[in-house]
């Protein structure tokens, strides 16, 4: 695991686009698992500035976004399509074909729902770089606390702490999905490289048990100290919990020095 600290939010985000540019120019069609969530609106912003400045070319990748809840349709300002499609697909030249979204909307046979989504995955040949957000309870998508390690795309029921978290994002009065599509933990570290995003105080308690604690589903992030090629980009904030931090710096250091790759 590689745990990369900045200084600021805007650090944070101009590293975690650079790490996915890396990808994209390294593999034009790399196929991209996609997180939603705010700490990943400067990422998209920079991609966007990076597509149209540097002739960043995405017309070949593939994208699998990671989550969506159930009960709304793509057009609902709240849905992950609408983020997703305001934030970054209108801002770039992925093929619309090639975007891949849980849909909110279906209802009866929701395993086999989830069984096409893995299967379309293994398709595409996996997922090359998986993006992340944590939940302030610790979830990585909406894996929220006690789900398995093995578990695949399925339909998940919200926590409590999830939904109060979420409810300034629905109007007054409207009611706010309770249940979400979701990759499960197994989809995730499937992938071969993950990046995890995490900014300000409200996630330093979350991040270092993530990072430093036990691995355990009460925290789901904690399954990437499971994963050969993970890496966090966090804010100094986020990372003000961490017990390792100097060392940390340091390890940043001398892989930037010795394994320039590693940081793509």
């Amino acid at each position: 695991m590689l745990v990369l600290l900045n200084s600021s939010y805007e650090e944070l985000s101009r590293e975690a686009a650079r790490i996915v540019e890396g990808a994209v120019r390294s593999k034009p069609s790399v196929t991209l698992g996609l997180a939603t969530g705010s700490t990943t609106l400067g990422m998209y912003k920079e991609l966007g500035r990076l597509h149209r400045e540097q002739a960043l070319d995405f017309s070949k990748v593939a994208t699998f976004n990671l989550d969506e809840y159930l009960g709304l349709a793509a057009e609902h300002p709240q849905s992950f399509h609408c983020f997703m499609w305001e934030n970054f697909f209108a801002h770039v030249n992925v093929e619309p074909g090639n975007i891949h979204i849980p849909d909110g909307t279906i209802a009866g046979d929701y395993e086999e729902y989830c069984s096409a989504y893995e299967r379309a995955i293994r398709e595409a040949g996996g997922i090359d770089l998986q993006i992340l957000g944590i939940g302030r309870n610790g979830h990585v998508g909406f894996n929220e606390p006690t789900s398995s390690f093995g578990s695949r795309t399925r339909l998940k029921v919200l926590t409590n702490e999830t939904l109060e978290d979420n409810r300034r994002f629905f109007g007054a009065g409207e009611e706010m999905p309770q249940c979400a599509i979701t990759m499960g933990i197994g989809t995730i570290l499937e992938a071969k490289k993950i990046l995890l995003l995490a900014t300000g105080a409200a996630k330093a308690e979350t991040v270092a048990e993530a990072i430093e604690g036990p691995i355990t589903a009460s925290v789901t992030a904690s399954c990437l100290q499971l994963h050969p090629d993970a890496t966090f980009v966090i804010d100094e904030a986020a990372g003000a919990r961490l017990k390792q931090r100097d060392y940390y710096r340091r390890v940043m250091e001398m892989t930037a020095r010795f394994t320039p790759n590693r940081l793509l």
